[in-house]
Parts: C-alpha cells; sequence; structure tokens
C-alpha cells in the first residue's frame, strides 16, 4: 500500500524536498511545459508587473526582507 500525503508531510524536510525533486524530474520536457504554460492573463499580469518594476525599481523589496517577514508569521 503506498503513503498517504498525510503521512508524506510528516517526512522531515531533507526526505520531502528529496521527494519533490523526484517527482519533478519525473515529468517528460512536454510534460513540464505543459504544466508551466501561461494563461493570457497570467503572462498580462507579469508583464505589468515587470513594466511596473522597471518604472519603479526603488518599490522592490529584497528577499531577504519578504523572507524574514514570512518567517515572522510561522
Amino acid at each position: 500500500m503506498s503513503p498517504s500525503l498525510s503521512e508524506l508531510l510528516k517526512l522531515p524536510a531533507g526526505e520531502r524536498a528529496k521527494l519533490a525533486m523526484a517527482l519533478w524530474e519525473s515529468l517528460s520536457v512536454a510534460e513540464r511545459e505543459a504544466e508551466l504554460d501561461l494563461t493570457p492573463e497570467q503572462a498580462a499580469e507579469l508583464d505589468r508587473r515587470w513594466m511596473e518594476h522597471v518604472q519603479r525599481p526603488e518599490l522592490a523589496i529584497p528577499w531577504e526582507e519578504v523572507r524574514r517577514k514570512l518567517m515572522d508569521r510561522e
């Protein structure tokens, strides 16, 4: 019998990361590309955000700050 998702989520972080990588690597290139295709709306939003960043780069938040805020929520 295969382990359930709830059982897999109980694995240590390193084991979960290895499992995630193994699952990702099990996908063919075509499967990966199909799953990563953006909708027109998603592509438009990414374009909008990029243009906003190009016009006002000073509004960018450094990754370290974003990560710290996320970690503080836990």
